[in-house]
């Protein structure tokens, strides 16, 4: 099984960069998964725009993030939260990647994480992220996770500090990749 995992975020710093590592490490470590962490720069790619289109197709930065996911058995996307909902950055790769057919999002199983410094740990934007991906046909798993304060939720080497939080996000992931199976048939 291939899990596409990244990071809706394009700061270098981020704190859902360090929360999409902890979890791939923790994906890694399950038999039979293989995990390729993307860097969300790698998808780089203008405003959508059916004109840009219509001219130029598909960037190549849509390209590769089309390629990716048709590669991939499922998606863990760890998203920030900008003004109380989705990064304009992150809907922008999914309006682009649903202009292809089969649109790539249809029927991938898909775990929605988030890290904010703020109290609510980017749930708004975990809720605003459901909607296109469902409208376009995937399957949002249905528990989701944020991490609030994360800015003090992770040691110096990058993993979450807190055991329960810790405990709590590995049997997240663990019954995320059951739901993937279960989808696959393979359970």
């Amino acid at each position: 099984m291939k899990i596409l995992a990244f990071a809706a975020s394009l700061r270098t710093a981020s704190l859902n960069r360090k929360l999409i590592q902890q979890a791939a490490t923790i994906l890694r470590a399950v038999p039979n998964v293989d995990v390729d962490q993307a860097d969300f720069r790698e998808f780089d790619m203008p405003m959508y725009d059916g004109d840009l289109e219509a001219r130029d197709g598909i960037p190549a930065g849509g390209r590769e993030f089309i390629r990716r996911i048709q590669g991939s058995d499922g998606l863990v996307i760890s998203t920030p939260e900008y003004n109380g909902g989705i990064p304009g950055a992150l809907k922008n790769a999914i309006d682009w990647a649903s202009r292809t057919e089969p649109i790539p999002f249809e029927g991938k199983p898909i775990l929605l994480l988030g890290a904010s410094p703020g109290g609510l740990g980017a749930v708004r934007s975990l809720w605003h992220s459901r909607v296109p991906l469902e409208t376009i046909g995937a399957h949002v798993y249905p528990e989701m996770m944020g991490v609030p304060r994360a800015h003090q939720a992770f040691d110096d080497s990058g993993r979450l500090q807190d055991p329960n939080q810790l405990s709590r996000f590995q049997g997240l992931l663990l019954s995320y990749i059951d739901f993937v199976r279960k989808l696959q048939g393979t359970s």
